[in-house]
């Protein structure tokens, strides 16, 4: 068996943590999947400067980073990318505009995310990530649409959610200090909402949150995405 004869997987790189893990699973858990020692589908990457993207994103330039996006798309189709991935949740602000221009296919992040809630039959996801991604629709509108309630941070909350991972998190900075501010607002919601799992809906939180630390499940948005890249990567072919 050839990874040939799987499909090809794009990546979209914004922060660099995020892309590493998303990457890293991939090649790491690829044998998981088709039952053959070290074999993984081939990925293609692309990703301009995070910088590139936070200026857009700091001024409200969404069409700017729906450019970017779609420059990658193009780029990495080719590559001879088959479909693509992004795992950075707060750019899919304009996924719905991105997908429309792009050459080849796209998974969305909360739309796995919202798949996996459903098999592991959670019911109400707590939100984590930047404020951006927080106050969007990025996860409501999927989530909704799989019969699954939500709730998110308060004003400070978010802020402190956010400060974390855009001062330390996206340097790969891990604080003790920081780790129990985030697990101390994940029990202070769950207990005000009733949420049964948390979301890592950004890709640095997972250095900081897990299942171990958490005082509620976590679902890794990252990884989560990166193993749908590689089902639908493999295909009829997955073991």
């Amino acid at each position: 068996m050839s990874s040939s004869r799987f499909k090809c997987i794009g990546i979209v790189a914004v922060s660099g943590p995020g892309a590493a893990l998303c990457w890293q699973t991939i090649y790491s858990e690829g044998e998981r999947f088709t039952g053959v020692k070290y074999l993984h589908p081939e990925v293609v990457m692309h990703g301009y400067s995070f910088s590139e993207y936070m200026v857009r994103i700091e001024r409200g330039d969404w069409g700017g980073v729906a450019e970017l996006m779609v420059s990658s798309a193009r780029l990495l189709a080719a590559a001879g990318a088959d479909f693509i991935i992004c795992p950075d949740n707060t750019v899919h602000v304009v996924f719905d505009d991105v997908v429309k221009r792009s050459p080849i296919p796209w998974l969305h992040i909360a739309e796995e995310v919202a798949k996996e809630a459903v098999r592991s039959n959670f019911k109400k996801l707590l939100i984590l990530g930047t404020k951006y991604l927080m106050e969007s629709e990025v996860y409501p509108s999927r989530l909704k649409a799989h019969g699954l309630e939500w709730a998110i941070p308060g004003p400070e909350e978010r802020e402190v959610v956010n400060e974390v991972i855009f001062n330390e998190l996206v340097y790969g900075t891990v604080t003790h200090r920081s780790r129990e501010k985030l697990v101390q607002i994940i029990k202070s919601i769950t207990a005000r909402e009733g949420c049964d799992a948390v979301v890592l809906g950004c890709t640095e939180l997972p250095l900081i949150l897990n299942d171990e630390v958490s005082p509620i499940p976590t679902l890794d948005s990252t990884r989560i995405l990166a193993r749908a890249a590689i089902k639908k990567a493999i295909g009829s072919n997955c073991m």
